[in-house]
């Protein structure tokens, strides 16, 4: 018997509408919502792997037409854009060039949205004036998830990949799984 494999790519849904909302994100949730009625231009959202903070950002990016870039290759180029996501500014080496451009953007005014894992006083920036600059942003945390939040996660993997799995599945896994969103993502990919 011959078995016909299907090249099927299911791709996660990363709309604003799919982004679980719980106790521990919904401050930032709100404040994104926001846009463009922001009490300031930039700021930044900040949590552990698998919180939400890219999801989150690519919602905004849509929203405001903002472009997004790692902080590890942001360069002039980004100086043209109007509204912007630079992502992983804690976990990218600081540069003259980088630093010089992130800069301007925050003094120019320009829509930005950051995102690390750390607190922005703690991102490396070679440039003092923008050490202070990272230290004023408006910073959203996105905190570690509970059963309810882990659960809806599940489901949203589950239902990204066209699955309907029992309640009880869901709430053992929770149960079994490391207790973070991306341990749950791992785990509903090598269900399939």
């Amino acid at each position: 018997m011959t078995q016909l494999v299907l090249p099927l790519e299911t791709r996660p849904a990363l709309g604003r509408e799919d982004f679980i909302v719980a106790p521990g994100n919904r401050e930032a949730v709100a404040f994104v919502d926001a846009f463009p009625d922001w009490p300031a231009p930039a700021a930044a959202l900040i949590g552990p792997a698998g919180s939400g903070k890219s999801h989150l950002a690519a919602a905004w990016a849509v929203r405001a037409g903002a472009r997004i870039v790692d902080a590890a290759a942001i360069d002039s180029a980004a100086l043209g854009f109007d509204a912007l996501v630079v992502e992983n500014l804690d976990g990218s080496t600081p540069d003259a060039t980088r630093d010089a451009v992130l800069f301007a953007l925050l003094e120019r005014g320009t829509a930005l949205l950051m995102t690390g894992r750390a607190l922005p006083s703690q991102w490396p920036a070679t440039i003092p004036d923008l050490v202070s600059r990272y230290r004023a942003l408006l910073t959203f945390q996105l905190w570690e998830t509970d059963d309810v939040l882990l659960a809806a996660v599940a489901r949203k993997q589950f239902s990204d990949k066209q699955l309907v799995v029992p309640d009880a599945v869901i709430e053992e896994m929770v149960r079994l799984v490391e207790r973070s969103p991306e341990a749950i993502r791992e785990f509903v990919a090598r269900a399939d």
